[in-house]
């Protein structure tokens, strides 16, 4: 995988153990390579071989479904805020908790 000419990158900053540094520097310069591109190269095979467990597809659909549902109820309060259309109904594990004063009649107030 090249680098995307458009400019849409993102910058990685990890720190190694030194002596896996030093191997990693060895190794990309047997390479001729720099460590940029010795690192691009490990993520993507990293990348392939997570694509390759045979439970991968999986957990990315679920992973895609929490994302929708995220999605949907924030979509749904963003609509009530201005009156459009009453937010969907929060899934009850989704609901945010209550916050404000109690009533003169609670036990607790």
């Amino acid at each position: 995988m090249s680098e995307p000419r458009n400019g849409n990158v993102k910058t990685l900053g990890i720190k190694l153990p030194d002596v896996l540094h030093a191997q990693f520097t060895l190794v990309a310069q047997l390479d001729g390579i720099s460590l940029g591109d010795a690192a691009l190269r490990a993520v993507e095979q990293y990348v392939a071989s997570k694509r390759a467990e045979s439970d991968f597809a999986a957990r990315a659909k679920a992973a895609l479904e929490e994302i929708e549902r995220e999605a949907a109820n924030r979509r749904g309060a963003i609509q009530g805020l201005f009156g459009d259309n009453p937010p969907a109904a929060l899934e009850p594990s989704d609901s945010p908790p209550t916050r404000g004063r109690r009533k003169s009649g609670d036990a607790n107030g």
